[in-house]
């Protein structure tokens, strides 16, 4: 990836139906919950090279230990989240989720990004491939209420077969 970014990272909120302030400062675009998309505060090239100054961050800070090189793109939802028998008020809807595969498949033309387990996954399966950052044990995302039968370590796989479809159809 010679334009310097390395992947796409997919994230829930764990918050409402539509993106507040916090998440535009988190993520680069989002999702809401009618498929609805929205653009973060900072541009996905204010993450080529993650640093903190006296002012604070000044990009998109959606994943501890793996901000530099990625792309930070959230489906608006699963507040109040504890288990597929207890998914909260605001959970992940179809249409959001298939936005969201559209979306990552056109971040992953733009930028060049390929889909593989190592470039595109999700927030879960960070953590779980860099297990000494801050993103271990992070649970977005870990259940996709559009398709229940999901276990938690296929999903990746899943989102990333939907977004290869997205760029063949």
């Amino acid at each position: 990836m010679a334009n310097g970014f390395k992947r796409i990272i997919i994230h829930w909120t764990a918050g409402g139906k539509i993106p507040n302030d916090h998440d535009k400062q988190c993520y680069h675009f989002l999702i809401d919950h009618t498929g609805k998309p929205y653009e973060g505060k900072f541009k996905p090239e204010a993450n080529l090279k993650c640093v903190d100054d006296a002012n604070g961050s000044h990009y998109a800070a959606h994943t501890g230990g793996g901000n530099t090189g990625s792309i930070g793109v959230s489906m608006c939802g699963m507040m109040n989240f504890k288990d597929k028998n207890n998914v909260g008020p605001c959970p992940i809807t179809r249409i959001q989720f298939e936005a969201c595969m559209k979306m990552c498949a056109m971040l992953s033309q733009k930028y060049g990004i390929p889909v593989l387990s190592t470039n595109i996954m999700t927030h879960y399966e960070f953590g779980v491939s860099h297990p000494n950052t801050a993103s271990h044990g992070k649970i977005d995302i870990v259940y996709l209420p559009p398709f229940p039968w999901l276990e938690k370590d296929d999903i990746g796989r899943f989102i990333r077969s939907k977004i290869k479809w997205y760029l063949t159809n």
